[in-house]
Protein backbone atom coordinates (compact mmCIF):
# COMPACT_ATOMS: atom_id res chain seq x y z
CA UNK A 1 0.00 0.00 0.00
CA UNK A 2 0.94 3.32 -1.11
CA UNK A 3 1.73 5.88 1.83
CA UNK A 4 1.97 9.47 0.84
CA UNK A 5 2.72 10.64 3.89
CA UNK A 6 6.30 8.93 3.76
CA UNK A 7 6.41 9.70 0.62
CA UNK A 8 9.39 11.61 1.25
CA UNK A 9 11.66 8.99 2.76
CA UNK A 10 11.09 6.98 -0.80
CA UNK A 11 13.86 6.92 -3.02
CA UNK A 12 12.78 6.76 -6.89
CA UNK A 13 14.49 5.63 -10.11
CA UNK A 14 13.16 6.91 -13.36
CA UNK A 15 12.22 4.56 -15.86
CA UNK A 16 12.04 4.97 -19.80
CA UNK A 17 9.88 3.03 -21.70
CA UNK A 18 10.30 1.92 -25.67
CA UNK A 19 8.10 4.76 -26.74
CA UNK A 20 10.63 7.30 -24.48
CA UNK A 21 8.22 7.64 -21.85
CA UNK A 22 9.09 8.56 -18.66
CA UNK A 23 7.74 7.33 -15.15
CA UNK A 24 9.07 7.44 -11.46
CA UNK A 25 9.31 4.16 -10.08
CA UNK A 26 10.36 3.22 -6.33
CA UNK A 27 13.63 1.87 -6.31
CA UNK A 28 13.49 -1.55 -4.14
CA UNK A 29 10.69 -2.41 -6.50
CA UNK A 30 10.92 -4.74 -9.79
CA UNK A 31 11.45 -2.61 -12.45
CA UNK A 32 7.89 -3.77 -14.88
CA UNK A 33 8.39 -5.20 -17.86
CA UNK A 34 8.63 -2.69 -21.20
CA UNK A 35 10.59 -0.19 -18.59
CA UNK A 36 14.32 0.38 -18.17
CA UNK A 37 16.33 2.52 -15.81
CA UNK A 38 17.70 5.83 -16.84
CA UNK A 39 20.16 5.10 -14.19
CA UNK A 40 18.79 8.61 -12.43
CA UNK A 41 17.76 8.13 -8.65
CA UNK A 42 17.13 10.54 -6.21
CA UNK A 43 14.13 11.57 -4.09
CA UNK A 44 10.77 12.59 -5.90
CA UNK A 45 11.50 16.18 -6.09
CA UNK A 46 14.81 15.69 -7.64
CA UNK A 47 13.34 12.88 -10.16
CA UNK A 48 10.74 15.02 -11.31
CA UNK A 49 13.31 17.49 -11.77
CA UNK A 50 15.22 15.26 -13.97
CA UNK A 51 12.56 13.99 -16.39
CA UNK A 52 11.38 18.11 -16.63
CA UNK A 53 14.74 18.48 -17.81
CA UNK A 54 14.63 15.47 -20.24
CA UNK A 55 11.10 14.96 -21.63
CA UNK A 56 10.62 17.94 -23.61
CA UNK A 57 8.74 16.35 -26.04
CA UNK A 58 5.43 14.57 -24.85
CA UNK A 59 4.49 12.50 -28.28
CA UNK A 60 5.60 9.01 -27.85
CA UNK A 61 8.49 7.98 -30.60
CA UNK A 62 6.19 6.15 -32.52
CA UNK A 63 4.43 9.22 -33.18
CA UNK A 64 7.16 11.93 -33.38
CA UNK A 65 8.68 9.48 -36.04
CA UNK A 66 5.41 8.89 -38.24
CA UNK A 67 5.42 12.98 -37.89
CA UNK A 68 8.71 13.37 -39.24
CA UNK A 69 8.40 10.83 -41.82
CA UNK A 70 5.32 12.66 -43.69
CA UNK A 71 6.90 15.66 -42.99
CA UNK A 72 9.78 14.61 -44.71
CA UNK A 73 7.46 13.12 -47.60
CA UNK A 74 5.45 16.98 -48.24
CA UNK A 75 9.23 18.32 -48.35
CA UNK A 76 10.48 15.87 -50.97
CA UNK A 77 7.43 16.31 -53.27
Amino acid sequence: MWDVEKEDEIVFTVLVNHEEQYSLWPERRTIPEGWRSTGKVGSKAECLQYVTEVWTDMRPLSLRKKMESISQASTDA
